[in-house]
């Protein structure tokens, strides 16, 4: 038994990463829909939620993230939004994959610190063993709210798109 955890998974089949490839296009669609800019917080977690099970066990991190990046890139709706499409199926997509990530909701302190005079920079972003895999800024966020584990005091997300 021992010698079975150690031998590398089986690649995912080409009709599993097909049918994932839709199943992204199609939430990445139809999100902001469900998305308002109204809509309350415990809602919007709730649609980062996916049902039980793992339908796309077997695929790898890094290609879900890059699927889903790939499906967000040209936004039609939530242009000004996009981190947090791109979080919230990043997030939902891993976990039905049966990874443990972390959505990170958080604020630049520098947008903060500037008051009223400067509009509120929030943003979201993935992480999946400390390692950033949606949302990349590049700069320096503290994170006020954290789905899937504790919230770290300030995360700084790698560089990248947001």
């Amino acid at each position: 038994m021992a010698a079975a955890a150690t031998e590398p998974a089986a690649a995912p089949s080409r009709r599993l990463r097909a049918r994932f490839a839709v199943a992204v296009f199609v939430q990445a669609r139809l999100l902001p829909l469900r998305l308002r800019r109204d809509l309350p917080f415990e809602r919007m977690l709730a649609l980062a939620t996916p049902p039980a099970g793992t339908p796309w066990r077997g695929l790898d991190a890094a290609g879900i993230a890059a699927q889903v990046n790939r499906a967000v890139r040209h936004p039609i709706l939530m242009r000004d939004r996009r981190c947090l499409r791109e979080g919230v199926l990043c997030f939902r997509f891993l976990r039905a994959a049966g990874f443990d990530p972390r959505l990170h909701f958080g604020v630049d302190p520098a947008s903060v610190a500037a008051g009223g005079g400067r509009r509120l920079a929030a943003h979201c972003w993935v992480t999946l063993d400390g390692t950033t895999l949606a949302g990349d800024l590049g700069v320096p966020m503290v994170a006020l709210h954290v789905l899937g584990g504790e919230a770290p005091a300030q995360a700084t997300p790698a560089a990248g798109t947001g």
